[in-house]
């Protein structure tokens, strides 16, 4: 079983967590005037890199809070875990 480091909890089995999707995704700054495609875009449409990648998590089954993680989504390897107020980690 693999361990992630919950950037509160400190390392726990992968099961107590829930994928939360591509992080820094930005809001739309008026979400009212975009077309249908601009909004679909923004709702369904998300990068899916092989290898280094910003992803959302959340500690379902301890604090449950989200924090974000860089991945490595060829070798499932987690290379930095970070709060969602701090910035994406240099790897």
């Amino acid at each position: 079983m693999q361990l992630i480091e919950c950037p509160w909890c400190g390392p726990r089995e992968e099961v107590e967590f829930h994928y939360g999707g591509q992080a820094h995704v930005a809001y739309p700054a008026d979400p009212a005037t975009l077309t249908d495609e601009e909004w679909a875009r923004y709702l369904f449409f998300r990068d899916n890199p092989k290898g280094t990648f910003a992803e959302r998590w959340q500690h379902a089954a301890g604090c449950r809070r989200w924090f974000n993680a860089v991945r490595d989504t060829a070798t499932y390897r987690f290379q930095a875990v970070y709060r969602p107020d701090e910035p994406r980690p240099e790897i």
